[in-house]
C-alpha cells in the first residue's frame, strides 16, 4: 500500500520506519524537503537530525506535503497540533478528498513552557476541526495516547495487552484503520469511541499522560480499560 505520513519528527519517523520494515510504499511529506535535509541541528528531544534518519531508511521517500498527499492511499497526520491545519491546506484538499486520514496529532500549546495546555478542549477538538476543514476526507482519529514506540510496537508494554482509542464519522473509514491498526503493528484491542466528537476525550487525555510521565519517569505505558 501507498502510505504518506506527513511530519518529519520522531512520530514520523517512528511510523515510517515500521510501515517500510512491513513492506509499505512510504512517503514522508514536509514543508520543503531541501529545507528539511539540510538541517545540522539534532531534534526537539536531542535525537539526529533528519537526513541521517533518513540516510538510514533510503526505501522511504521525502516529498512535499502536497507530493505525500498525492502519493499515499492512506494518509497519517504526524505533525505537530499547531501546524496540523496549515500542513493539511498545504497538501491540498483535492488530493486528500475521498481518502483516510489518521489523525495522530494533539492540541498542545508549549508557548508557555511544561506542562503543555490545549490549544482546543471541552466544545471541540483538533479532529473536529480538521474535518470541518476537509469535509470530504475520511478522518479517523488514534494512536495519539500513546508514546510513538509503543504506536508502533505495542507488544512493548505488558505484552499489548491495552488499549487504543479511535473516533470519527465514516464507520468504513474506522473498520479499515482497525485493520490497518492491527496488521501494521499488532494492535489487539481497540475500542470504538464514537463520532469524531468522542475526539474531544482522547485529545484531553495528554495532560494526564503527561502528568504520568513525569510521575513514571518513563514514556512507555498506556491505558486499560476493565469492565
Amino acid at each position: 500500500m501507498k502510505v504518506a505520513i506527513l511530519g518529519t519528527g520522531m512520530v514520523g519517523q517512528a511510523l515510517a520506519a515500521k510501515l517500510s520494515e512491513v513492506g509499505q510504499d512510504v512517503m514522508i511529506g514536509t514543508r520543503n524537503a531541501e529545507e528539511t535535509m539540510s538541517r545540522t541541528a539534532p531534534g526537539m528531544f536531542g535525537n539526529p537530525p533528519f537526513r541521517v534518519w533518513k540516510e538510514q531508511h533510503p526505501p522511504v521517500s521525502l516529498g512535499t506535503y502536497s507530493q505525500a498527499a498525492v502519493h499515499g492511499e492512506v494518509v497519517l497526520n504526524a505533525t505537530s497540533g499547531s501546524a496540523s491545519l496549515d500542513a493539511l491546506r498545504l497538501a491540498g484538499e483535492a488530493n486528500l478528498n475521498g481518502k483516510i486520514l489518521i489523525d495522530i496529532s494533539n492540541p498542545l500549546d508549549f508557548s508557555k513552557g511544561m506542562p503543555p495546555s490545549l490549544t482546543v478542549c471541552n466544545t471541540d477538538s483538533l479532529a473536529e476541526q480538521i474535518q470541518r476543514a476537509l469535509p470530504q476526507v475520511r478522518v479517523v482519529k488514534t494512536l495519539n495516547t500513546v508514546n510513538a514506540m509503543v504506536m508502533v510496537n505495542p507488544q512493548l508494554v505488558a505484552g499489548g495487552d491495552h488499549h487504543l482509542f479511535i473516533s470519527g464519522n465514516d464507520a468504513g473509514a474506522k473498520a479499515k484503520v482497525v485493520e490497518l491498526l492491527k496488521s501494521w503493528f499488532g494492535w489487539q484491542h481497540i475500542i470504538d469511541l464514537g463520532d469524531i466528537k468522542t475526539a474531544r476525550g482522547s485529545e484531553m487525555v495528554l495532560p494526564m499522560w503527561i502528568s504520568l510521565m513525569g510521575t513514571l519517569k518513563t514514556p512507555m505505558f498506556n491505558f486499560k480499560v476493565t469492565q
